[in-house]
């Protein structure tokens, strides 16, 4: 597999926001601890090896729980090392894994465990995928793309998508004309969503020391419980939000999330709705409401289910990471162009709580090229840069490049321009008045030159019509809906035709490299 790499800047395809961070814009400097290069771990490592070990033993002992039922699992034991540490990784449940860049997400993570085992040989290092099992935005989760065709997971389950049952997949599976054993072993056997989310990851890169944790656990959410009441009673993660927001702001950058008063949700089965806080009259504490629903608990109701059942409280965008980094030994976040920066909106609050903020990782980002894409492209003759424009722009380079004439008048206008600047000279110097109208036949004519060029080039189109429509092609197999391959397709389709996909990606992929990589099948 022969790679190339690009700019991101030169894809097109991601904020400024991102890209001042990936090329380490001192503006941004205030509002994460280290940039992500191999050296800083050593630092991150001291800052984190505090971290206690009765978390590290309630860690291990819910993940043997939730392994249980699985044969060939990586090593759960070694997180009860104080010198072993992980790097995380998290995305929500889609289905059949969802678009392509989660698992190149999954496999960011795997290679960065392994380049820091050789940087820094005397610990251990653990890839971990944390699930979005309390999620319930089922709208994001419910479909997938293969082979160009569009497959919808239709139920009326409700709540936290972890805990619904997947077994009704089986109609799903009935409509997928190829066969797909991992996932019908997966979902079918079991009856939760995590677990069977759980089961297929393992199989994957489970021999590579991948660990899935479902947070959505009482023992775990036990480890948060004084950060849970302190935002109940105080809500001072959205004040603390704010603060980094408004100065973001002010730096021209716009946020990414917005805090609420309150950023839990009241968890049950097939509930997950958002805490409010009515505020009672003068002196009063006031009540706490479940949006849509109608319970009302006082706070001494509330505080005493955090201490008797904290699975009750389901952090959400803006306490989530501090969740994670609470009970987990991490040293970095590898996430995607929007998880990046909103993770330095959130800075603020991991000071507040002296909690070491992880390292912020950028996943890596490809355009796997298949070998018959591949040679399509090489015939065509476009450098990868142009392959990133947009479909209007390309068919323009590609006429041009290919055209035996000129189709721009770009000499013309220059001679043009400069007998037009003496026209208007003479004019002037004999009637000062005459400028406005010269000028406005100068633009006229300019308009002429530009419709003239726009037929040219139509008709050098239809002159190329068969390397266009080859053009075209190309571009919306790697390309769907104009946008990046990895948000929209699925890794089965190629995954099904080449077992040895995930593979050449683990290979391939340099967990430090913040370009775009080309993958070309040779």
């Amino acid at each position: 597999m022969d790679c190339q790499y690009l700019p991101l800047s030169a894809t097109g395809q991601f904020s400024k926001f991102f890209l001042d961070y990936i090329t380490r814009n001192e503006s941004l400097s205030p509002f994460y601890g280290q940039f992500p290069v191999p050296e800083a771990f050593g630092a991150q490592l001291k800052q984190k090896q505090d971290f206690p070990a009765e978390h590290r033993q309630t860690l291990v002992c819910v993940l043997e729980k939730q392994y249980a039922n699985i044969t060939s699992k990586p090593n759960l034991s070694v997180l009860a090392d104080a010198k072993t540490f992980t790097v995380t990784t998290g995305h929500q449940l889609n289905i059949f894994t969802g678009p392509l860049y989660v698992i190149y997400k999954m496999v960011t993570t795997i290679n960065l465990a392994k380049r820091l085992k050789q940087v820094y040989p005397d610990y251990n290092f653990v890839p971990v995928y944390w699930m979005a099992s309390e999620d319930h935005d089922f709208e994001e989760i419910n479909h997938f793309q293969l082979f160009g065709r569009k497959h919808v997971w239709q139920t009326e389950q409700r709540g936290a998508v972890g805990r619904m049952n997947p077994k009704e997949l089986k109609t799903l599976f009935e409509q997928i004309p190829e066969k797909l054993s991992l996932f019908e072993q997966a979902y079918l056997n079991h009856d939760t969503l995590a677990d069977a989310v759980r089961y297929y990851v393992n199989e994957l890169f489970g021999a590579q020391g991948l660990v899935c944790l479902d947070a959505d656990d009482p023992d775990l959410k036990r480890l948060f419980v004084p950060v849970i009441i302190d935002e109940l009673t105080n809500h001072n993660s959205a004040k603390l939000v704010k603060q980094s927001t408004d100065r973001l702001a002010k730096q021209g950058y716009d946020a990414i999330i917005s805090p609420r008063d309150i950023n839990l949700f009241y968890l049950t089965d097939g509930l997950r709705e958002r805490i409010e806080h009515v505020s009672g009259e003068e002196g009063a504490s006031g009540h706490y409401t479940v949006m849509n629903t109608k319970w009302a608990f006082s706070e001494a109701d509330l505080l005493t289910q955090v201490e008797q059942h904290p699975e009750r409280f389901s952090p959400n965008v803006v306490l989530r990471p501090l969740y994670q980094e609470t009970i987990l030994p991490n040293l970095a976040y590898i996430g995607g162009p929007s998880e990046v920066p909103y993770w330095m909106q959130l800075k603020t609050v991991f000071d507040h709580y002296q909690t070491p903020f992880p390292l912020l990782m950028p996943r890596n980002f490809a355009l796997y090229v298949p070998r018959v894409s591949a040679k399509r492209l090489f015939k065509l003759g476009m450098t990868m840069d142009e392959w990133f424009l947009d479909e209007t722009k390309l068919k323009h380079r590609y006429v041009e490049h290919h055209s035996r004439h000129a189709l721009r008048f770009d000499r013309e206008n220059k001679a043009m321009n400069q007998t037009l600047d003496a026209m208007l000279h003479k004019a002037t110097m004999v009637d000062p008045t005459l400028e406005k109208a010269v000028l406005a036949e100068t633009k006229r004519f300019a308009n002429a030159v530009e419709r003239l060029q726009k037929k040219m080039r139509r008709a050098e189109e239809r002159n190329q019509e068969v390397g266009v429509r080859q053009l075209l092609t190309v571009k919306q197999e790697l390309f769907p809906n104009d946008g990046l391959q990895e948000r929209v397709e699925n890794f089965l389709t190629f995954y099904l035709n080449d077992k040895t996909f995930l593979q050449k990606l683990l290979t391939s992929f340099d967990p430090f490299d913040y370009r775009m990589q080309v993958c070309l099948e040779q």
